[in-house]
This record gives C-alpha cells, structure tokens and sequence, in this order.
C-alpha cells in the first residue's frame, strides 16, 4: 500500500508539471488571408511556437478577431494513444448503439465545432468520436516542413465599414507575440476553398505518396464573377474556376501570392510563384501570366473574346506546393492601376496624378496634398470599389518634369541643383539628358527612384563632363534595405567634381524597357549625409522586471561616416532603454530595453530614434521595426512592420486547463480492465513523457475519463514494476 501511494504521488507531481519552455512565436501562413467588409471569417494559422496560443492582433479600423483553438502537432505516441481510444469508443457504439454512444460523448463544456480541417461557423457540438477522427485525419509522422506544424484558429469580424486593403495579423502567446503576416480587407463576396491539411514530406522516389488526395469535387469550383478566390496549392496541384463573362468585359484576374507570405522557408525561389491560366470550355488558351512586370504575382488584363464561360487555372510555375503556398484571385470587371505619373511630388504643394489602368475613372483620384515629405500610397476608385494601391513619394526639393527631346548632349534639358525630375524612357533605346553646373570638388549625387516606386525601369546612370568623358556611372545600387525587393534595379551615384563647368548626367534602361509605365523620379543634389534605421525583430517579450533586446541596423547615406546614438522615444510608463551608439565603422548595434513591470494585458508599441549630428546640426531618424528574413538558403532581407509590438509576460504564469482531470484514488484500487498487469518497467523520464502526453491529450477533450485514469494507472504500474 506504502508503494504504491509513494508512485502515485509521483505521478502526480508529474502530472502539475509545467509546459516546456517556447521560443518567439512564428505564424508561417495564414488562411485566408483576407475575408470581405461585413463577413465573419474563421482563419487557420500554421506556425511553431504557439503553445499557450492567447490572442490575435490586426491592425486598422473596423475589425476584430478572437482566439478559437490550439492544435499542437501530435507525435507518434500521441497518435497511437488516440487510436487505441477511438477503437474502445467504436466496440462500445457498437455494443450499446451509435445512438447512444453519440449522445453520452457530446462535450458537457467548451465544445469545439464541427466542419472542415478545423471549428465549423455553425458551433454545432461533435461527439468524441468525431473529434477523435478529425484531430488524427491532420497526423503525419513527418510534416513538409515542422515551422508550420503548430495549428492555430481565429476568427476574425470585418465591419462593413472597414477601410479595405492590408492590415497586419500577429498572434499573441502567454510568453511572446508573434511576426506579422499580411490579412486583407476586400470589397467583393468570397470563395474559400477547405483549408488543407498538414503536406508530409517528400521521400526521393516516393513523391507520389506526398501529392495530395483532393476530393473530386474540390478539383474545380463554379464561381461568379466579380469574387475574391481563396485556396492552397498543394505539390503538383492545379486549382480551377468556372465562370461566365460577356463579351467586351474587361476583365481583371490579379494574384496575391508573394504579397501574402514574402519569403517562405527552405524553397527556391524563396516564394510561391504562381501561374494564371485562362482558358475557353474547350481548351484553347485565352490569357497566360506567370508575372506582371517584375512583380512574381501575375496578373491577367483582358476583354472576354465572347459571352459565355471560361475556365481559370492557378498553380506554382515548378508545380511546388504546401501548406503556406496561398493566394488571393481578384476576378471580375474591377479597377486596376497599372501606372502613375508622376511618381512623387514636392510636398508644399498639390499633385496631379495621370494614372494607366482598367475599370478606371481618371477624374477618381484625388490631388495629393500633404505637408510632410515621405512615402504613401495612392489608389483609384470605380464607384466603391478601390484599386490596387501604388506608392507615391513626397519630398521637399523642387520637383519638374522631363523635357522630351533630351536625348543628347546638345539637347540637355538645364537643371539647377537641388532639384527632383519625373520622366520617361519612353522609347527604345532612349537616354534622357540634364546638364547641371558644378564647382571644383563639389561632392553630387544623382539618384534614380523607380523600382522603389513600382516602376519596371530598370535603370542605369552615367555622368560626364563637357568633353564627353566619362566620369562615373552606375547600374544597380545595392540596398540593404530594399524588403521584399530582390533586385536593387535603382541607380546611384556620388562624386567629386574634378573642376569648375558644365556637367551631363544620363539615365537610360539596361533592360532596353520603355513606355508610360517606365517612370523615374531622378533626384540630383549636392551630397546630404544622412542615415536609415531598421529594429529587428518587430515584436520583443519581456519577462517580468527584465529586459529584452532589439538589433538596429543602419543604412548611411550620401557619405555619411559618423556616429549614431540610439535611444527609445518617449518610452511610455515601466519601459526604459540605456542610450547606445552605433560606431562610424559600424552598421549595426543592440539596445537592451527593461522594464518595471510584471506584465501587460495588451501589445505596446515602442520606438527606437537615432541621433547624430551632420554639418554642425542634428537630425533625428525613428527606426523602421522589419523582420529579419532568409531568402533561397543564403540572401538575407529586413522586411518592414509596422510597429514594434512589444508585451511583458510572467514566466510562472500558466494558462488554466481547459479540463480538470479527475484526482488519482488515494487507496490501492483495484486494477483496472484495461491495464495490463503484465506492463514493462519505464525509467521516470519516460513515464513523465507519457504523462505529459495524456495530460495535452485530456485537456484537449480527446479522453475519456475512464481511458485517461486507466493509462495513469498503467504509469503507476510501470513505475512499481
């Protein structure tokens, strides 16, 4: 009796163990990624680290979203534990009747819902067996990749007020806050397909074992247009649609794909790349696209040739495919801008913008007016339906436009510096030229900002000197704080001038592109030092009165050499930061933050400012929160946040179950029917392991009590063995 008491209070202490400690949460997908103004949407996330999954932030106006379910991923034991109880409740439905089997297993409390790959919209309860057999049907021994593995549901609420566009979507845990993924607000109904389940991996010669068994019904689905379409592509899959058009709509089937999940983990190239496909009910091709300018999203911008329907197919251009291979269709008679021009503008004063596009009404966009230099965005309207948004750049030179016929030195157009130029290259093969006027080792700088402005030029820039000698030139500037841009296609270059006189400074296209769309912001000024911050990671926990720190890196400009000192700005209450200085020789510092607090209901948003002094005066920069990412095994890119969220967490908090388990007896029981008295011994590791795994497995309303209570007590046995 003595022993066996000792066992089982052992068991217990093992049993109020808490839950391995976890790293920074990782949301590696979302889907969908979007939902439409009015609509409650339910989104299941793939990631890792999500254990005491808590709350869901997106930012913007008009939406709000709630936490429904965790899944972890199970392990083989875990699999085969609910095997063997999903066996005992089918001999018992079928001894005692389905009927009554299924209405003495429904949950009492904290019922799941029912429906595809996760909670159904209709909150209709299941019964264990149906909870049993949906939770095992995602099981693979070995996922495509474990970074998606952890399983999260949201559900998210769009007012039908909610401005539209991006917002940013990042998950909360009881220890961290997550990276954000882009989530969209759209304007046309919706058609989402089943979320898929977790891809397993390939085995070489055995890759058909990893395609995926798509119902027949799901291979293709009627829609109608205008729609936003919402799927997963899986290893070799092709998605259709069938839809019907009249002849002359035109017709605009645009992709989100990379936008959604910018670079995705151990694939090359680092992103989903899809493929568009119209055709006819026969076969015959109407439209292909695989990119749209440089962009790897495709878009397709046709009239239908003739009135009836028409069959759409996406799928990846290598025929990969999993679980975080998402896309966003837009299809239908919807605006669409191709281009903008200008590309920017002086900020002091109002803006005309010409705008190329589809379903566009010119006289929609209004003038832009804005008091600050700096990026925005810019978009059309047809009726309520917004277009694509373009960015658009504000600054505070003087800002002119191109002369046409400039494309020599004898026909240069004449600027005086400082001074911004919107042009084209607008034929093939065609330079423009600007002759400027320069003092003996006068430091300037002509910079090209197109590519950066969804611009294709591809631009390359020469100076010379009045004699036709080349003095310098430049094709593609690298920029280390490009984001998601994997070709630094803009062009820049600083130098000395040798002597007093005139000087040319030529742009033209190394790709021999041209037309309206190959805009150009050229900026030509004398050298003004200044610098760039960007703050990874875009979210910091903090444990209680602790500290976390955040890694700045600096981008320096027009020659700037000097020292940088960083420091939190306007730390709200409990937050303070120990001021830091970035090196002349350096490109990068760390700044720890502390706090006083114990922890923090909500998100906070910090901001990290650099200072240094350029010609006897002080400038001040705010560091842009961005996401450390690898691209193809080896190129690394910041991509931008919006904000650096930031929670302090106590470390011995733990989050109440969700399902007490029933107390072990305190005197020696009889042994149950279902253990067995011949049972190996087991080291306490592995019993703390099976343990642990009959807890999530409880908590998580997958056991019976009965089935639960026997397992502890073959634990029991194996220890008293």
């Amino acid at each position: 009796m003595r022993l066996l008491t000792l066992h089982l209070v052992f068991v217990a202490s093992l049993l109020a163990l808490p839950a391995f400690s976890q790293s920074r949460p990782y949301i590696g997908y979302a889907y969908p990624a979007g939902g439409c103004q009015g609509a409650t949407v339910q989104v299941k996330l793939g990631g890792q680290g999500l254990e005491g999954l808590t709350g869901v932030f997106i930012t913007g106006d008009g939406i709000t979203a709630r936490v429904v379910e965790f899944q972890r991923a199970l392990n083989n034991q875990e699999a085969s534990l609910l095997g063997e109880q999903l066996r005992i409740l089918k001999k018992s439905a079928r001894e005692t009747g389905a009927a009554d089997m299924m209405s003495a297993t429904m949950m009492s409390s904290g019922q799941a819902e029912s429906g595809t790959g996760g909670p159904s919209r209709a909150g209709a309860p299941k019964s264990l067996i149906e909870r049993i057999e949906q939770r095992t049907s995602g099981y693979v021994n070995q996922p495509a990749t474990a970074a998606l593995a952890h399983i999260g549901y949201v559900e998210v609420s769009i007012s039908p007020d909610a401005t539209p566009g991006q917002r940013e979507l990042r998950l909360r845990t009881v220890r961290g806050i997550s990276n954000p993924l882009p989530f969209y607000v759209g304007q046309l109904p919706e058609n989402t397909r089943p979320a898929m389940r977790t891809s397993p991996k390939q085995i070489l010669g055995k890759e058909h074992l990893a395609l995926r068994k798509r119902p027949a019904e799901e291979v293709e689905c009627a829609v109608e247009i205008p729609r936003t379409l919402n799927g997963q592509i899986a290893s070799g899959e092709i998605n259709r649609y069938r839809f019907k058009a009249t002849k002359g709509q035109k017709l605009v089937i645009s992709a989100a794909a990379r936008q959604l999940v910018p670079f995705i983990a151990d694939a090359v190239p680092g992103w989903f790349q899809p493929v568009l496909r119209l055709t006819d009910t026969a076969g015959k091709e109407v439209a292909f696209c695989d990119d749209h300018q440089f962009h790897p999203d495709p878009v397709i911008l046709c009239e239908a040739p003739y009135t009836g329907e028409y069959l759409l197919e996406v799928y990846d251009a290598i025929y990969r495919g999993r679980e975080d291979f998402v896309y966003r269709i837009t299809i239908g008679e919807v605006p669409f801008l191709t281009s903008i021009f200008p590309l920017g503008g002086s900020a002091d004063s109002p803006v005309s913008v010409k705008v190329q596009g589809w379903n566009i009404d010119p006289k929609a966009l209004p003038l832009i007016r804005q008091e600050t230099s700096g990026a925005c965005r810019v978009t059309a309207a047809n009726g309520r339906l917004v277009s694509n948004p373009l960015p658009f750049e504000l600054t505070d030179f003087p800002d002119i436009l191109e002369q046409e016929g400039n494309d020599t030195v004898a026909k240069a157009q004449r600027v005086n510096l400082p001074i911004v130029i919107n042009g084209h290259i607008d034929k093939k093969d065609d330079w423009d030229v600007f002759r400027i006027s320069g003092k003996s080792n006068q430091v300037i700088v002509a910079e090209v900002r197109a590519r950066r402005f969804e611009s294709p030029l591809d631009s390359i820039v020469k100076v010379t000197d009045a004699s036709g000698r080349l003095l310098a030139h430049n094709d593609d500037a690298e920029d280390p704080f490009a984001g998601e841009n994997t070709h630094n296609a803009d062009s820049y270059v600083r130098i000395k001038l040798p002597a007093d006189g005139a000087y040319y400074v030529h742009i033209g296209d190394t790709a021999r592109n041209f037309g309206p769309e190959c805009a150009y912001r050229l900026h030509l000024r004398r050298a003004r030092p200044d610098f760039e911050l960007r703050a990874v990671p875009s979210s910091l926990a903090i444990r209680s009165k602790g500290s976390g720190q955040v890694t700045v890196h600096v981008e320096r400009k027009d020659g700037f050499a000097g020292p940088i000192k960083l420091s939190l700005a306007n730390p709200p209450d409990g937050f303070t930061a120990t001021p830091v200085s970035i090196s002349s020789t350096s490109t990068l510092a760390r700044l720890n933050v502390k706090t006083t607090l114990n922890a923090t209901t909500q998100q906070v948003d910090l901001a990290i400012v650099g200072a240094a002094t350029v010609d006897g005066k002080q400038i001040t920069r705010q560091a842009v929160p961005a996401e450390d990412r690898m691209q193809a095994f080896l190129w690394r890119h910041l991509v931008p946040a919006t904000s650096l969220a930031t929670i302090v967490f106590d470390p011995s908090y733990q989050l109440p179950p969700k399902r007490v388990a029933p107390e072990l007896p305190k005197s020696e029981p009889a042994t149950p029917a279902n253990v067995s008295t011949n049972a190996p011994k087991f080291t306490k590791s592995q019993v703390a392991g099976r343990l642990r795994q009959l807890k999530f497995l409880y908590e998580e309303d997958l056991l019976t009590d009965e089935f639960y209570l026997g397992k502890v007590a073959e634990c029991a046995s194996a220890m008293q063995n």
